[in-house]
């Protein structure tokens, strides 16, 4: 849904792009280095501090903002870093939910590490959806967008139920649940376009 109001965002993106971009680091370094911040919010998640593990969950988000801010600025923006930066991003979200295993949550309808499994699951279709429709060509020229939730918010919403576990861990059990049907549904939203997709280009 972020996706629509990009255009917002784009004066922010060129003076981070502007400011980071005097920095000796290519756009892809900055990609790469995005998972150092998460691999200590992984570990962070493992000892229950979820201020800290919040912290630098949104350093990783954040660096994952500046690598095409600065490919922008430099004008430097290639196939292979929008590559890197997608598989990038999925092992980012990944480190985060796989240290959500590591923290004692309370059950909530069934065990947290469900909601767990079925949010990483939504996640992954979610994103496959879009990846496969471009693959089989049932869109061309262009992306499959849509859904309630994109990467965006899906990090977003995670972060604040981090946050929330500071108070009482059961609040992310009820974040997870929530992402774990939301997700769901934003994969069966995709399903759904594609289709449309389809049908038109048979008319």
């Amino acid at each position: 849904m972020l996706y629509k109001n990009r255009a917002r965002f784009d004066k922010l993106s060129t003076k981070i792009g502007i400011l980071f971009s005097k920095l000796p680091l290519t756009p892809n370094q900055w990609t790469v280095l995005s998972l150092l911040p998460a691999l200590i919010a992984l570990y962070f998640l493992s000892q229950s501090e979820f201020i800290l593990a919040g912290a630098f969950f949104i350093v990783s988000a954040f660096l994952d903002m500046v690598d095409g801010a600065v490919a922008r600025v430099r004008e430097q923006s290639t196939k292979f870093g929008a590559y890197l930066d997608t598989i990038v991003d999925r092992y980012v979200e990944a480190i985060i939910v796989f240290g959500l295993l590591f923290v004692a949550l309370p059950e909530f309808i069934v065990p947290a590490v469900a909601w767990i499994f079925l949010y990483l699951f939504g996640a992954m279709m979610t994103t496959y959806a879009k990846a496969a429709a471009k693959e089989k060509e049932i869109v061309q020229g262009q992306e499959l967008k849509g859904g309630l939730l994109e990467r965006a918010e899906r990090l977003i919403i995670l972060f604040v139920g981090i946050l929330s576990a500071s108070f009482n861990p059961l609040y992310l059990t009820y974040v997870l649940a929530a992402l774990a049907i939301l997700t769901n549904i934003s994969a069966l939203q995709r399903i759904r376009i594609a289709m449309k997709f389809k049908k038109a280009s048979s008319a």
